[in-house]
């Protein structure tokens, strides 16, 4: 289950397919458009939507904002500026974590966003429990429709558990185990011995020790460990071509 993204009328189609768009990108997937300016279905929207037509396929048209809300249990509200009521105001990402967790315990959420010129209307508000508040440059508050829509979309993802803080991609290949990489290690101090590397003596121990810790340090692939193995026969070869 995921919130349900009521916009209130809209003003141009191609908003609202770029708003289906930007839901489809996080799997929001329940729009609702209240009182369309230009009418619904729209072929703007549609071509705008890009692949998520399925979004606009299953839109509910309402005419006023009470009926796109009477199965909501709580309804977030998107706004810009500040306004004369009194009423929680989050920010979008602890408004979405609160929105997993009623979601969570079967409650039916949804989140308005207003007309692209004014955004809503108090009377709107009014109807809202609670309102979101994106902090953003006060000297130009102003968000596209589908831009906020992507933004509280995204913070969703995150609130629901869907979104990987860092990874790394392996590209077909593993980590090297220890073994692996000890036995890069003693590859390396061999050849390194028989070059004279190791040198002065009274110095030895100390710098096979450097060497260790400095493979230790690594973040080896196997690929990685494959490679310096390779890198090192050649070199070895070579010097005995020469």
């Amino acid at each position: 289950m995921t919130p349900t993204f009521v916009l209130t009328r809209p003003q141009m189609g191609e908003n609202i397919g770029a708003a289906a768009r930007a839901m489809l990108n996080f799997g929001v997937d329940r729009m609702r458009i209240v009182d369309p300016r230009d009418g619904w279905p729209n072929p703007a929207a549609a071509a705008l939507a890009s692949g998520a037509g399925r979004v606009l396929d299953a839109v509910r048209i309402y005419d006023d904002v009470a009926g796109a809300l009477a199965d909501c249990t709580f309804v977030y509200a998107t706004t810009a500026r500040q306004r004369d009521l009194t009423k929680p105001v989050l920010s979008p990402e602890a408004a979405m974590r609160d929105a997993a967790t009623r979601i969570a315990a079967g409650g039916h959420v949804a989140v308005m966003y207003g007309p692209e010129r004014s955004g809503l209307e108090n009377e709107d508000l009014a109807q809202a429990n609670a309102l979101i508040s994106v902090p953003v440059n006060p000297e130009y508050p102003s968000l596209n429709l589908a831009q906020c829509v992507l933004l509280i979309g995204y913070e969703w993802m995150r609130a629901a558990g869907n979104v990987t803080d860092a990874y790394t991609e392996m590209a077909g290949t593993e980590w090297a185990t220890g073994q692996e990489v000890d036995h890069l290690a003693r590859h390396f101090e061999e050849r390194l011995d028989t070059a004279g590397f190791f040198f002065p003596e009274h110095k030895s121990d100390s710098m096979r020790l450097n060497l260790r810790n400095m493979w230790s340090r690594m973040p080896l692939t196997r690929a990685d460990v494959q490679t310096l193995h390779g890198m090192l026969r050649q070199m070895v070869r070579w010097a005995g071509h020469r």
